[in-house]
């Protein structure tokens, strides 16, 4: 421990802050991933939003449709990214106004770079998501045969992504036995479908 102190006030005091504000960064920076994968890290804290449009597809930087640029996330981010730009320059840079210049910018392409990496796991997840909607014009197979003229519900199961959906429908026509194959012609409520036979 003796050898750590000695070695740490050995250090120039201006890299030794940027020493300082690595290891503390990334110490919140582990309880915020830890948090995140337990479920419990999606509350920043600190909002402000500002719109931060103009990314490759026209969109904005996450699937909400804003970039939380000061939240506590970001700020974690920036520092950790700031810190340790700041760290490993050091030995490159040595006027302290361009060292200080570069480890800013570490920074802000670490703000840049999680943000990125946050969007494309949000679009991941919003694009594995079901939505009922992409049934409509779509052939299932009926599981539980449909009465006829909606005099109650059958179950058809439809395939999505590998994984196989089942969902109650009704048909206006006649009975539909169970293995027969039906086309989606509408969405009735929030979760039945409307089927007729192929």
């Amino acid at each position: 421990m003796n050898i750590l102190t000695d070695w740490f006030a050995q250090i120039d005091p201006a890299i030794r802050a940027y020493w300082m504000i690595a290891i503390a960064a990334s110490a919140v920076f582990l309880v915020q991933m830890v948090m995140t994968f337990i479920g419990i890290g999606d509350a920043d804290g600190i909002d402000g939003d500002f719109d931060m449009c103009g990314d490759a597809d026209g969109g904005t930087l996450d699937a909400g449709g804003t970039l939380q640029l000061f939240s506590v996330r970001n700020i974690v981010n920036f520092l950790l990214g700031a810190g340790w730009g700041g760290v490993c320059l050091s030995s490159t840079i040595t006027n302290s106004v361009v060292l200080c210049f570069a480890a800013l910018l570490t920074g802000c392409v670490f703000v840049a770079v999680f943000a990125f990496i946050y969007k494309q796991m949000r679009h991941l997840e919003h694009d594995g998501a079901f939505r009922i909607e992409e049934c409509l014009g779509q052939v299932a197979d009926v599981y539980l045969r449909i009465p006829a003229g909606r005099n109650g519900e059958g179950r058809i199961q439809y395939s999505f992504q590998g994984s196989v959906q089942e969902l109650p429908a009704v048909t206006d026509g006649d009975q539909i036995p169970s293995g027969a194959k039906v086309r989606v012609v509408e969405i009735i409520g929030d979760h039945t479908l409307l089927v007729e036979k192929i």
